[in-house]
């Protein structure tokens, strides 16, 4: 009962006990969140965690069974213009420095990676789970390239030359993102027993997930707390996460319908892994974009929902319709 009841709401548990917990330990003088510690235990932590995360969710993948398609093409352009684009606005154009975080907050929501747990909502959905991961694994080589490549373009680094900041990145975010698919493969042909037992555990991602969630919201509304910008700042962040959730889940949705692979399409494109992006934007832009990751968890997951009712909805009509027919 209480397993069904936390993997049901998951979500809204991981982020308010991460945000109850920052609203504790912050009035902690010993743990507080300005201890040096902490701030490396919490550093440390969540890439750990989504490494993990990745992990096992490679291990369930096959070599063979990845077989790029033409709307995955389609998608990563995208993604790579989308992202190219925002780039060139932040640092061509002199914007404010609030206004700024607005921008920033949509970039890491378009370079963001899909989520590693989409194939699940796809695969309810009747979408290709194995077309998704493909696409997962794709999504991951394009933003471990040019997280590293632009975020020190966006927010230079005091003291450091742009070659050693994209140094310093991609030495963090390359093995986080690439390195689990390839252990996970040699896993696969030179340790089957340990890979075996990692396959068993595959469930255990879903729990890595909403701890790794409650550690960023935590730091989420850290940035919240201590930011100095105004109410309609942070609402024009959460809009930007708003803005991106709906244009990438109808343009995937719109490219893979037309190849036939609708669900998918929009799957692959729409579904972020949130924890990466508020990680990533907490890290290497200024704190407070992490507002719009965010609030993309709240978004994607509304999408979400209303996607598997209309299911419910349909799936319901069908069966209906196959009752009536049968007693005609």
């Amino acid at each position: 009962m209480w397993i069904r009841f936390i993997k049901n709401w998951t979500l809204p548990i991981a982020m308010l006990s991460g945000a109850l917990a920052y609203f504790f330990f912050a009035r902690v003088s010993w743990v507080a969140p300005t201890k040096p510690w902490v701030e490396h235990a919490v550093v440390f932590l969540t890439p750990t965690l989504i490494f993990a995360q990745l992990l096992l969710t490679f291990c369930k993948v096959e070599v063979r069974e990845l077989k790029p398609r033409r709307w995955h093409a389609w998608l990563l352009l995208f993604q790579i213009a989308a992202v190219l684009l925002l780039t060139g606005v932040l640092v061509s154009c002199s914007l404010p420095e609030l206004y700024r975080e607005v921008f920033e907050a949509a970039l890491v929501c378009l370079v963001c990676p899909t989520a590693t747990a989409g194939a699940v909502i796809t695969a309810k959905l009747g979408g290709s789970a194995a077309s998704l991961t493909t696409y997962t694994l794709f999504s991951n080589l394009m933003a471990a390239v040019l997280v590293p490549l632009l975020f020190p373009l966006v927010e230079p680094h005091e003291g450091l030359t742009f070659f050693l900041a994209f140094l310093r990145i991609l030495s963090k975010v390359f093995p986080l993102l690439l390195c689990p698919f390839l252990m996970a493969q040699f896993l696969r042909y030179f340790l089957p027993r340990l890979h075996q037992k990692l396959m068993e555990c595959h469930e255990a991602a879903f729990y890595l997930w909403g701890v790794s969630l409650a550690i960023v919201s935590g730091q989420t509304v850290r940035s919240f707390v201590n930011s100095e910008a105004t109410s309609g700042i942070l609402w024009l962040i959460a809009l930007a996460g708003l803005t991106t959730c709906v244009v990438q889940f109808y343009f995937g949705k719109r490219v893979g319908g037309h190849y036939g692979e609708r669900i998918s399409g929009g799957q692959s494109l729409g579904q972020k892994n949130t924890v990466l992006a508020i990680w990533m934007a907490y890290t290497y832009l200024n704190p407070l974009s992490s507002v719009g990751p965010g609030s993309y968890v709240l978004w994607q997951n509304l999408i979400n929902s209303y996607q598997l009712w209309k299911k419910r909805k349909r799936d319901a009509a069908i069966s209906s319709t196959t009752r009536t027919a049968s007693h005609a």
